[in-house]
């Protein structure tokens, strides 16, 4: 997509042909011209959302911590010059009125407020009867609960427009990305409000640049609606996150390098050949189940006898015994090994369980 001289932003087409939505700008609003001069490029674009962090929830008080109330002027100068949206993050009710103040369009819940209810509600009781857009992000842990209680306390302020965005977890141990993915949980959340549009923060995740194309595909291969991409004009001198910056043009190459799927299709032959895909995984579904019954009878039964013998119910060798079986056979049948040997120890957790009762 070409940059355009003066683009007139839309309701909701975020890009040509494509009505995803796509949030992009600086990690921190650190200056007026920094902020005005990557909002007029990301205008360029064709993006209709400008984000920047106004108040910046940090772990280490020495770290900038955002510019603060001064900076909603900037954000307010650039809807007026640019035409853009303007998206922060909120952290209590002040913040809510004063962004409110500058007409901003977007509020978002950080990860490190949306562990915590009572922060939650004190931000949702300050937006009851206004109309603003307002973003969830999940909780640092990885705690679908905890991100599930923050959407249902702000769906219930009666607002219209809300989204959730997947900024990925803080997990024990070492890991490739800066959040672990753990795509199951913004999965799942989806499945419980399907109606919410579901964005990706694919810079959180990554931590690193490298990184942020692979898991913007995947968000959009997984059908999330949107993506949220911090965007500085230099990263060097930016003042946080520094290291997982883009600058516009490596935004603008991220973006028509992928592949942006429909939310739906009218062909009808699709919609045959699924549908008889579908009964035919429905069968199968209903097989692994009956398999699953007979196995978990047979556990049990085993278990009578192992009390019988005075035996303990977990048995090293035997557990060792179909580890090496079933990776041997996973692989005969062109299956993941790391898969099947995750689904078998659940299992042999569950077999485990009915032997102890």
């Amino acid at each position: 997509m070409k940059p355009t001289e003066a683009p007139i932003p839309s309701e909701n087409k975020q890009r040509q042909g494509s009505d995803h939505y796509i949030i992009a700008g600086p990690c921190s609003a650190e200056s007026r011209e920094q902020v005005l001069a990557t909002a007029r490029e990301v205008a360029q674009l064709g993006i209709n959302w400008f984000r920047a962090g106004i108040w910046k929830p940090r772990t280490s008080p020495d770290s900038f911590e955002g510019i603060g109330s001064p900076a909603l002027e900037w954000m307010a100068e650039v809807k007026k010059e640019f035409g853009l949206r303007g998206a922060i993050e909120v952290a209590n009710a002040r913040h809510v009125e004063e962004a409110l103040a500058y007409g901003i369009d977007l509020l978002w819940i950080g990860a490190r407020s949306t562990v915590n209810p009572f922060t939650v509600q004190e931000i949702a009781d300050s937006l009851r009867g206004v109309d603003v857009s307002v973003m969830i992000k999940n909780p640092i842990n990885p705690d679908v609960e905890l991100w599930t209680g923050a959407v249902e306390r702000i769906l219930r302020t009666g607002l219209k427009s809300v989204f959730a965005c997947h900024r990925g977890f803080d997990v024990y141990g070492k890991s490739v990305y800066r959040n672990a993915p753990l795509w199951e949980l913004p999965i799942e959340l989806k499945r419980r409000f399907p109606s919410i549009p579901m964005i990706c923060d694919p810079s959180h995740i990554s931590g690193i640049p490298s990184f942020i194309s692979m898991i913007s595909q995947k968000a959009l291969n997984l059908g999330f609606e949107g993506l949220m991409i911090e965007t500085h004009r230099n990263p060097e001198e930016a003042l946080s996150d520094k290291q997982q910056q883009l600058t516009p043009t490596q935004l603008q190459k991220l973006l028509d390098s992928l592949q942006w799927k429909q939310s739906h299709t009218e062909n009808a032959d699709y919609h045959n050949r699924i549908s008889i895909m579908r009964d035919a995984i429905d069968e199968i579904d209903e097989k692994l189940l009956d398999l699953l019954s007979a196995r978990m009878e047979t556990s049990m039964r085993i278990g009578f006898l192992k009390k019988e013998n005075n035996l303990p119910f977990y048995q090293y060798d035997r557990w060792s015994e179909i580890l090496r079986h079933c990776s041997s056979h996973a692989e005969e049948l062109g299956l993941h090994e790391d898969f099947v040997l995750k689904l078998f120890s659940m299992f042999h957790l569950e077999s485990i369980d009915i032997q102890g009762e």
